[in-house]
């Protein structure tokens, strides 16, 4: 995913279809400078993730 769109995404109130390692996820926060972003999984919001913005995928309906 690319840094524009994984920011869009984070500062959109309207929920995107996103996934990392084919679990849902919501993006919390992107760093620009590391090409990361904070997410956390739907099923378990306490577990907060720092990955590559490579690893993550957004699914169109």
């Amino acid at each position: 995913m690319n840094t524009q769109r994984a920011q869009e995404i984070a500062a959109s109130p309207v929920m995107a279809n996103v996934t990392f390692n084919n679990a849902p996820v919501y993006i919390q926060h992107v760093d620009e400078k590391k090409q990361t972003a904070r997410i956390y999984t739907l099923n378990n919001p306490e577990n907060e993730l720092e990955v590559s913005l490579s690893e993550i995928q957004e699914h169109f309906q």
